[in-house]
């Protein structure tokens, strides 16, 4: 892998990933931009205990382009986009509309090819790999800033979902506090280690699902499987089996794994609701452990944390989708019309 770094037109950091090593990155933004104004703010609910990021500027933000000016996909003669060489492997760059800014974090967009016509599934392994060293490249260098706290690399996709360009991308959010969601985990696990006398909940999660029903698929480093308790009708958790905290903890030989399995679950994502609806919406996530202190999780550092991916689709069924509807959003209870052990079932039997 090749990077690059180099600016946009309105200061904003733009890095090149190539698989070749003599790829020449110096195609300059010929864009007239103004410097981006933010006007991102974090507030925190005294009543929930949560953060909510305040960024209003965002409203203006690009809302469904042609494809004709998708603006990440790469510049051409005169259709100037976020990308200004011709063409890319896998690019990363800085938000120019961000949830979180300067003390507030950092927002960045990842795209995974330059066709702007494929999707995750259809990258190669080689691809696939590359965007994976992305992702781990980028919350190294992101942990190192004094606002961030937690590195969150994920992917939208679909209509369905909200995604605004149709161009396969994701995006990265730095944020400067530990998200809730993995706040709720931590205590999990700090609460599993002092009734077991230091037993590792993730270990013994991952143990009992080896050994049970709800496996998807297995390689020989990772492993796929509808947890016991999944949320959304579909919805898979893969975990490299040797845990470690975080994507800088993969050796070489789950990295080397990791585009294999990732790209058949993808797959057979796409065929869970028959030929006549292909391409599945989803949202696609890294959980990785925090960077910042952990005192308020007695006993707990960061490796008693576990990475692992969660994959899941709104849509429960053929033509419609699961809505959070008033016990989901306004409790926070979340009630599945799929067993997860049929959900299992049916995408161990899509399988390629």
């Amino acid at each position: 892998m090749k990077k690059t770094s180099t600016r946009l037109a309105d200061g904003r950091e733009l890095i090149y990933y190539d698989l070749r090593d003599d790829a020449v990155r110096d195609a300059v933004d010929r864009r007239p931009l103004d410097p981006t104004v933010t006007t991102s703010e974090v507030r925190r609910d005294p009543l929930l205990g949560d953060s909510v990021a305040i960024a209003s500027h965002r409203q203006g933000r690009t809302y469904h382009p042609p494809a004709d000016e998708c603006p990440l996909c790469p510049s051409q003669g005169d259709r100037l986009s976020e990308i200004p060489d011709s063409s890319y492997d896998a690019v990363v760059f800085e938000n120019r509309f961000p949830s979180l800014a300067g003390d507030s974090g950092r927002c960045e967009v990842v795209c995974f090819t330059s066709d702007h016509k494929a999707s995750f599934a259809d990258l190669t392994e080689e691809q696939a790999r590359l965007v994976l060293d992305a992702w781990t490249d980028r919350t190294s260098e992101l942990s190192h800033l004094p606002s961030v706290e937690q590195v969150f690399c994920f992917e939208n996709r679909g209509a369905e979902i909200g995604v605004t360009l149709g161009h396969p991308h994701g995006q990265i959010y730095a944020y400067p506090f530990t998200t809730p969601r993995t706040a709720l985990m931590l205590r999990q696990v700090a609460a599993h280690k002092e009734a077991t006398g230091g037993e590792n909940l993730f270990d013994a999660v991952l143990e009992r699902e080896l050994a049970g029903e709800r496996v998807v698929l297995e390689g020989e480093h990772w492993v796929a499987f509808v947890p016991y308790a999944a949320h959304w009708p579909y919805e898979v958790h893969l975990y490299p089996k040797r845990r470690v905290p975080d994507l800088l903890g993969l050796d070489e030989d789950a990295r080397t794994e990791f585009p294999q399995v990732y790209l058949e679950l993808l797959r057979r994502f796409d065929r869970i609701f028959g030929e006549d609806q292909p391409l599945t919406p989803y949202i696609s996530g890294w959980h990785q452990a925090p960077f910042g202190a952990l005192e308020e999780f007695e006993g707990v550092n960061r490796d008693d944390f576990a990475l692992h991916l969660e994959l899941f689709t709104i849509r429960r069924t053929s033509g419609k989708l699961k809505f959070l509807a008033g016990s989901e959003s306004g409790m926070n209870v979340f009630i599945n019309d799929v067993p997860p052990e049929h959900a299992a079932k049916r995408l161990r039997e899509v399988a390629s």
